[in-house]
């Protein structure tokens, strides 16, 4: 299949370099200015959709670029939260015709989202991979063998058999969520909740080390799980049954102190749920959707105090 992804960044990169290694050609979509590309990216991926503890690899991805006018089965689009519209007017300026495929953070109603993609064929979806590109194109990146995807009746788009075999030759696997806006909703409230947590002292600058130190403190993730139940109380509050994502919301049920000690002992034996925790570096992308979480919950009127306290530290 010819699969494009719009700009260079981990995410698309990560995926592209899968979709590329299974047979498919693989396109770029640069934005305006962006034109100074390598012509190929040095891989280091932990591969987790063979092994689950993963397998260290080394690849060299080839970069190509994608040209005006041109027609794609599917377009991934893996952005900033807030910078979608301008990453859509891009495809839309360019005449780039596909199935767009959004792995993005959304913190709207389905309306909204509507709104933003506008007239073109969509599919929401969330990836289960991150990483890290330095300055000298060296993608040091983990991939899952999953990706969360929404259902076909949910779906927006007439190819969507298409996608599952475009997903399965790279062997990556499918979960299906009841609704994939909710699911990404409660993704983001969990995120808040870690988020707020890492960084309760007011310090973020060094979310990688934040990181590391909660996934060795059971304590700290005693007190996650305790932020975690406050913010999911945000989505909730949103009209969302969380009794329909029992699996996903099953280790905050348990008491915190077990939920803590367990976790620990996971980050502690997984290297691919450990990585990918540390990895990723943006703070103004992390710090987004504890805002929202943080925004709506006030907007509420809910008592939210752990996390509140936290995020206001942070925040000032």
């Amino acid at each position: 299949m010819r699969v494009a992804i719009l700009g260079l960044g981990v995410i698309g990169t990560t995926y592209a370099y899968a979709f590329q290694k299974a047979g498919h050609e693989v396109f770029h979509i640069l934005r305006d200015g962006k034109k100074d590309i390598p012509s190929e990216v040095s891989v280091h991926l932990l591969d987790g959709r063979y092994d689950s503890k993963g397998e260290e690899k080394e690849g060299i991805y080839r970069v190509t670029a994608a040209h005006e006018n041109e027609e794609f089965d599917f377009i991934f689009v893996s952005v900033a939260s807030g910078n979608l519209n301008s990453a859509l007017d891009t495809i839309n300026k360019r005449n780039i015709k596909g199935t767009i495929v959004l792995f993005c953070n959304f913190w709207n109603e389905r309306k909204e989202v509507e709104q933003l993609v506008g007239s073109l064929p969509y599919i929401l979806a969330f990836p289960t991979a991150g990483g890290h590109m330095d300055k000298n194109w060296n993608l040091n990146c983990v991939l899952f063998d999953h990706i969360m995807l929404e259902a076909e009746e949910k779906a927006r788009i007439d190819n969507y058999s298409d996608l599952i075999t475009l997903l399965t030759s790279a062997d990556i696997k499918q979960e299906i969520p009841y609704d994939m806006l909710e699911w990404i909703w409660i993704h983001m409230a969990i995120n808040a909740g870690v988020t707020s947590t890492a960084g309760r002292n007011g310090v973020i600058d060094n979310p990688n080390q934040l990181a590391k130190d909660l996934m060795g403190d059971a304590k700290a993730l005693k007190l996650a799980v305790k932020s975690i139940r406050e913010t999911l109380k945000v989505v909730e509050g949103r009209g969302v049954n969380l009794g329909l994502y029992k699996n996903e919301l099953l280790p905050y049920k348990i008491p915190a102190g077990l939920a803590g000690i367990l976790m620990k002992k996971l980050f502690s034996s997984n290297e691919l749920t450990y990585r990918i925790m540390t990895l990723h570096s943006d703070v103004n992308d992390i710090l987004y959707g504890c805002r929202c979480v943080y925004d709506e919950g006030k907007k509420l009127g809910l008592e939210l105090p752990l996390f509140y306290n936290s995020l206001e530290r942070i925040i000032v």
